[in-house]
């Protein structure tokens, strides 16, 4: 095999090796509605997930989760709870919902809580400014400045 193809299938192995609770939309438009998936890509170090609690920052609002089969769905104002469910460590899944985007620019951050047979990962840390790697990053979205015209709905 070449050393070059090598280098590049780990290279796009990597990533998924070391999967942590992300989410899939990286920006969106301030005060817009917006999808939000939060990928699960294993469990706690071998345990198979059962819960998953997303707390939202503020200034978002109007939650609406996807219901998923097998899991049964809660939540507040601020946090949306999927539990029952069995997710394999093997497995990847996403959990969805819609929400209203605040109308603040910047990165908002999102507390995952992910409960597992045996265990549990706290998805919350935020960086700051000395750049270090994070052990268990919380998701984030990039809010950007509303587009003039563009719709809100």
């Amino acid at each position: 095999m070449n050393i070059r193809l090598l280098f590049a299938c780990a290279a796009l192995a990597a990533p998924l090796a070391h999967a942590h609770v992300t989410l899939e939309q990286t920006s969106a438009n301030a005060g817009a509605y917006q999808k939000l998936t939060f990928r699960v890509g294993h469990g706690c170090k071998g345990s198979p997930t059962h819960t998953l609690v997303v707390t939202l920052p503020d200034g978002f609002n109007g939650a609406k989760p996807m219901p998923k089969t097998s899991w049964a769905l809660s939540g507040t104002a601020n946090q949306v709870t999927w539990k029952g469910g069995s997710l394999l460590d093997a497995h990847y899944d996403e959990f969805v919902m819609q929400v209203k985007l605040p109308a603040s620019v910047g990165k908002h951050y999102f507390k995952v809580t992910q409960l597992c047979d045996q265990g549990r990962m706290d998805w919350d840390a935020v960086p700051d400014a000395s750049g270090a790697k994070l052990a268990s990053p919380a998701p984030f979205i990039e809010i950007t400045p509303a587009v003039a015209g563009a719709p809100h709905h």
